[in-house]
């Protein structure tokens, strides 16, 4: 999905099969969603979103392992990324 390790930002390319919500969000090791990246509806294809190592209130977050959530209508995919400042 990224490339890892990273700084300051990663690209998040990921693939739609069907038609339906989308999100991509980022979560701390603890498991708390960092941000929001991507909640929207989508068509199949393949698309792509930077992450910039900011939470949902644009604030820099500190190095670390991170965990980028996909859900789509057919699948949930979760990888680690980790973020080095």
């Amino acid at each position: 999905m990224q490339s890892n390790p990273f700084n300051p930002t990663t690209s998040i390319t990921y693939r739609v099969t069907a038609q339906g919500n989308v999100s991509v969000d980022v979560y701390n090791a603890l498991g708390q969603r960092v941000r929001e990246l991507v909640n929207t509806a989508a068509q199949p294809g393949t698309y792509t979103v930077v992450w910039d190592g900011k939470d949902g209130a644009t604030r820099s977050v500190g190095s670390g392992v991170y965990l980028i959530r996909l859900t789509t209508p057919t699948a949930v995919v979760t990888e680690r990324v980790t973020l080095l400042r």
